[in-house]
């Protein structure tokens, strides 16, 4: 790696099963590619994690159940909280970290926000997120819609909120997910500004709808889905990918602006 370019760790938590996310991740990296140097680490099937060496670090989603505890968790979270402790002391330097959907949920478990637990059923398809008060001053939602819309997917959910938690560590709640006035079920929390530098969502903000419409349009995965989820559901989806105004805002926004703020104070951090 060049030592004058960013470095960038990206941990695949998806446990070998095969996904689009990881792809969409590496994409939106390699747009970077004339200030970053990235390295994908293969955290679950291989036990891989990186050092304290990268300056961000991104978090993909993943299959399964947030609370499992095997080989990989206490490392990763070691790791998670070796990064916390080095921006509490560091004056200067920081690492940017920002956690998607499955390790957004075993980061909130970690860090005792709230309630992570089984949905009733799937939460799937392009769906509204609904911005807090917190979530429309914050430049990582800032120019996106309110709603916004996010690919989700997802059988887990951080609920229940600890206040006094949030409190304590500086997070705030940005997001949450879709009004359901038909169901007395609580509203999940869709997205967590824990500090400065570390940010998660329960959503996928690295959905490529490019590259989701062409996913989605082969046979076997059509079928899937309506098996799963019923042809409504699957026609629902496949419109709303075509929309300038959906998920293209938030693969264009979250994700690069998360990269292009750590690049910009890496560099501010390098002059001062």
């Amino acid at each position: 790696m060049q030592s004058d370019k960013v470095k960038l760790a990206i941990l695949d938590m998806n446990n070998n099963e095969p996904n689009q996310g990881l792809r969409c991740i590496v994409d939106i990296v390699k747009s970077f590619k004339k200030e970053v140097d990235f390295e994908v680490f293969d955290v679950r099937a291989k036990n891989e994690l990186p050092d304290l060496s990268f300056d961000i670090y991104i978090s993909s989603g993943g299959p399964g159940s947030p609370l499992e505890n095997e080989p990989w968790r206490q490392p990763y979270l070691n790791l998670i909280q070796n990064l916390w402790d080095f921006n509490l002391k560091s004056n200067h330097q920081k690492k940017h970290v920002f956690f998607i959907c499955y390790s957004f949920q075993v980061v909130c478990h970690y860090f005792e926000l709230g309630e992570i637990k089984p949905r009733k059923s799937t939460s799937f398809g392009i769906l509204p997120v609904h911005k807090t008060a917190a979530g429309k001053k914050d430049i990582i939602l800032k120019g996106l819609d309110d709603p916004f819309y996010a690919v989700d997917s997802r059988d887990w959910q951080l609920i229940q909120p600890r206040l006094a938690v949030f409190k304590e560590h500086g997070a705030s709640i940005l997001s949450l997910e879709k009004i359901r006035t038909h169901v007395e079920y609580e509203r999940a929390i869709m997205a967590v500004r824990f500090s400065k530098e570390f940010i998660g969502t329960q959503f996928h903000p690295e959905a490529d709808p490019v590259g989701m419409y062409a996913h989605f349009s082969e046979d076997a995965n059509k079928q899937k889905v309506i098996t799963n989820f019923g042809e409504a559901k699957y026609n629902q989806m496949m419109d709303r990918i075509d929309d300038p105004d959906k998920i293209i805002k938030t693969y264009q926004h979250i994700l690069p602006t998360f990269i292009r703020r750590a690049i910009k104070q890496h560099t501010q951090q390098l002059i001062s």
